[in-house]
């Protein structure tokens, strides 16, 4: 089945749009054998064939990421505003969804639409007198089935909060069906406007994968740079290149309670928007203006790798059959030279090496997307997909919502 698989991320810049052929072991009439032993808890792990027909990426216009952004930071929204935007996002997903297909001469049978998160809070809070979690995703999945006239799987994580997950991370099963390996131990390392890993030990089986967001990815980089610069991003990371770290900043900010918390966990503009970083600018003061971001793409550095150190690589580290050799890097990130720099950098004392998933066959900026690809597929043919070592969801659960055409 060819599969779009949609996927906008916590920095609101855009969509991107994969066009995924995929088969599993588990379809009718399928030749494909599954692997013994490799799934969660013991069970066979379904064998997939997951080729990348074409992927591409489209900016939302000023206007609709203004929108998104305030929808994400107001403390007061305007609920026909937020229907409005819900119903203008599905236009939009489906527009990219139709040029990508036309680019690439491919027509999708089915999508999987991630949608604009405007909140994520995965840990139940008190409301009401009933202590709940809540997720939204917005971009209407009717809206996409009607325009692009094939069935759209959208509203991913709800399904695992009711299952008593975070809801997140979900790209967690794609990384264990592509990156995992008998022999090598591999860090899956994704870096959007959220920084969030999944690391797969040597011939693990997915109930032994550990996966969580390790602090801000491109999130923070990108909004000190356009307080200070007037520029939406750091490209290729030069203006952090010319500054200097500041140290007694990055120390206080690397110590506050996210980067200490065991996972699972998750992370979003609640914990690194709008509030932190007015926050990370007051501490820096009146240091050079090149300094700060190089503090900030610094901070997104070490927390990963402080994050590898404390959470994921085993005590003691002889014990060689659970080491980790690889860390296999995606997302926007990989476009910031002076952050994958510093990264190989903080990752070298712990012994492990930094690769692109390009080199593996993965567009490292449309791997998030063909994730979103491969989740529909499974939803589609009613197979769970959550790894519940990853979210801490008490059962398995089949993701999503599915809008016909």
């Amino acid at each position: 089945m060819i599969v779009a698989g949609v996927m906008s991320g916590t920095s609101a810049d855009g969509i991107n749009v994969a066009l995924v052929r995929t088969s599993s072991a588990e379809d009718p009439g399928s030749r494909h054998k599954s692997r013994k032993g490799a799934g969660r808890d013991g069970e066979e792990c379904r064998s997939h064939t997951i080729t990348v027909l074409g992927h591409a990426e489209y900016s939302y216009p000023a206007r609709v990421r203004a929108a998104v952004l305030a929808a994400m930071n107001s403390e007061r929204a305007c609920v026909a505003n937020l229907a409005r935007l819900n119903f203008l996002l599905g236009e939009l997903y489906a527009d990219a969804v139709l040029a990508t297909e036309r680019r690439f001469r491919v027509r999708a049978e089915l999508v999987g639409c991630h949608g604009q998160t405007l909140y994520h809070q995965g840990e139940p809070q008190a409301y009401l007198r009933r202590k709940v979690a809540a997720t939204w995703q917005t971009g209407e999945g009717a809206v996409i089935a009607a325009r692009v006239g094939v069935p759209v799987v959208s509203d991913f994580r709800p399904a695992d909060l009711a299952a008593g997950g975070k809801g997140a991370p979900l790209v967690p099963y794609l990384d264990y069906l592509l990156f995992r390996d008998d022999n090598v131990g591999r860090i899956v390392q994704n870096i959007g406007g959220i920084a969030n890993l999944t690391a797969i030990p040597a011939g693990a089986g997915a109930d032994r994968i550990v996966a969580f967001d390790t602090g801000p990815g491109n999130m923070v980089i990108d909004a000190v740079t356009e307080e200070l610069f007037d520029r939406s991003f750091d490209r290729g990371g030069k203006i952090a290149a010319s500054g200097t770290i500041i140290e007694p900043v990055l120390s206080r900010v690397l110590g506050q309670k996210f980067f200490r918390i065991k996972p699972p966990k998750t992370a979003g503009r609640e914990e690194f928007g709008r509030e932190f970083v007015h926050a990370f600018l007051r501490q820096a003061g009146s240091a050079r203006k090149e300094d700060v971001v190089s503090t900030a793409t610094a901070l997104t550095a070490r927390s990963i790798a402080d994050a590898v150190k404390r959470f994921v690589i085993p005590k003691p580290r002889s014990n060689t059959k659970y080491s980790f050799r690889e860390m296999i890097l995606s997302g926007g990130g990989v476009r910031n030279a002076t952050l994958v720099r510093m990264l190989a950098e903080c990752l070298a004392p712990l012994g492990v090496q930094l690769r692109v998933s390009d080199a593996l066959g993965v567009p490292s900026e449309a791997k998030e997307a063909v994730a979103f690809a491969v989740l529909a597929y499974e939803t589609w043919n009613r197979r769970p997909s959550n790894v519940r070592s990853a979210t801490g969801a008490e059962r398995d659960a089949v993701l999503g919502k599915i809008s016909y055409a």
